[in-house]
C-alpha cells in the first residue's frame, strides 16, 4: 500500500489551478480588473519607495518602515498575480510542482514578515509618542534594520516549515487545485492521506504569528491612547493620533483577512470563500497600503510635490 502511494505521488509532477469559476465573458472582465488592480499595485508601492528613498525628508524610522512595507505589499502581489492573470487568458492553468512549492514559500515568507513589520511600525509609533526624548536611541538606523532583519527572519521560519510541511504530503494522482494560487487549504484538502497534522500545525503557526503580533500592537496603542489622552490641547491630541491612523487601517484590513483564512480550521472547508478573501491580502489590500498612507500624510504628498516641481 505504501509503495502504490509513493508511486501515485510520484506522478503528481503539476497543479492545475481551478481559479475562478465564472463564463469566460466574466475570466475576461475579471482579467481586466485584475490586471487594473496589479499595475496600480506597481504604480503605487514602487512610487512610494521612490519618494521615500529620494526625499532627504523622509529619512527617518517610520518612513523606513514604510518603504519596507511597500516592498513586501509589492513582492507578495507579484507571487500571485501574473499567474492569476495568465490563467485567465490559457485554457491550460497549470502549474508545476515546484513552481507550487516555490510560490507558496515566498508568499508565506513576505505574508508573514508583513505581520512583524506591522507590529514594529506600532512599536515605533510607541516610541515616538510615548518617549520622544529616547526615540532616537530607541528607534536608531540599527535598531531599525534589526527589527526589519528579524521580521524577514521569522517569515523566512515560517515559510520553511509550512512549505516542508505542506510538500511533504502525498497527493496520490489529484492534482486540481480549488483556487486561483498555491495555498495550504487548497493543498491540505486534495491531499489522500491524514491532514491532522498539517492542519494543526497551520492552525498553532498561524495563531502563534497573528497573536504575538496583535498583542505587541494592542498594548503599543493602549500606551498611545493613554499618553495622546494627556494632551490638554485638542489638536494637539488630533495632530499626534492621526500619525497612527493609517497603520491602524492597515492594520486592521490585513489582520482581519489573514485570520478569517488561516487562523480558524473552518476555513479550509470554503474553498469560494476562501478564495474572495484571498483576493483582498493578495491584491486589495497592497493596492490599497500606499493610497491610504500618501493620502493620510502630509509629509508624503508633499515630497511628492517636491520631486513633480523640482522636474
Amino acid at each position: 500500500m505504501k509503495s502504490e502511494l509513493n508511486r501515485n505521488y510520484s506522478e503528481v509532477t503539476e497543479f492545475i489551478l481551478l481559479g475562478f469559476r465564472a463564463p469566460q465573458k466574466l475570466q475576461s472582465l475579471l482579467f481586466l480588473l485584475f490586471l487594473v488592480i496589479y499595475l496600480v499595485i506597481v504604480a503605487g508601492n514602487v512610487s512610494m519607495i521612490i519618494v521615500i528613498k529620494t526625499d532627504s525628508r523622509l529619512q527617518t524610522p517610520m518612513y523606513f518602515f514604510l518603504r519596507n512595507l511597500s516592498y513586501l505589499d509589492l513582492c507578495y502581489s507579484t507571487v500571485i498575480a501574473p499567474k492569476t492573470l495568465a490563467n485567465f487568458v490559457t485554457n491550460e492553468k497549470k502549474i508545476s510542482y515546484n513552481g507550487c512549492a516555490a510560490q507558496f514559500f515566498f508568499f508565506a515568507l513576505f505574508v508573514t514578515t508583513e505581520c512583524f513589520l506591522l507590529a514594529a511600525m506600532a512599536f515605533d509609533r510607541f516610541s515616538a509618542i510615548c518617549y520622544p526624548l529616547l526615540y532616537p536611541v530607541h528607534m536608531s538606523h540599527k535598531a531599525c534594520v534589526q527589527l526589519v532583519a528579524g521580521s524577514y527572519i521569522c517569515g523566512c521560519i515560517n515559510a520553511i516549515v509550512q512549505t516542508s510541511f505542506t510538500f511533504s504530503l502525498c497527493f496520490c494522482q489529484e492534482n486540481r487545485l480549488d483556487h486561483f494560487f498555491c495555498d495550504v487549504p487548497a493543498l491540505i484538502k486534495i491531499s489522500c492521506v491524514d491532514t491532522f497534522v498539517n492542519e494543526t500545525v497551520l492552525f498553532i503557526l498561524s495563531a502563534f504569528i497573528i497573536i504575538s503580533t496583535t498583542i505587541v500592537i494592542l498594548v503599543s496603542y493602549a500606551y498611545i491612547l493613554s499618553t495622546v489622552l494627556k494632551i490638554p490641547s485638542t489638536q494637539g491630541r488630533s495632530k499626534t493620533f492621526s500619525t497612527c491612523g493609517s497603520h491602524i487601517a492597515a492594520v486592521i484590513l490585513f489582520y482581519g483577512t489573514v485570520f478569517f483564512t488561516y487562523a480558524q480550521p473552518g476555513a479550509i472547508s470554503s474553498p469560494e470563500q476562501s478564495k474572495i478573501v484571498a483576493v483582498f491580502y493578495t491584491l486589495i489590500i497592497p493596492m490599497l497600503n500606499p493610497l491610504i498612507y500618501s493620502l493620510r500624510n502630509r509629509d508624503v504628498q508633499d515630497a511628492v510635490k517636491r520631486i513633480l516641481y523640482e522636474r
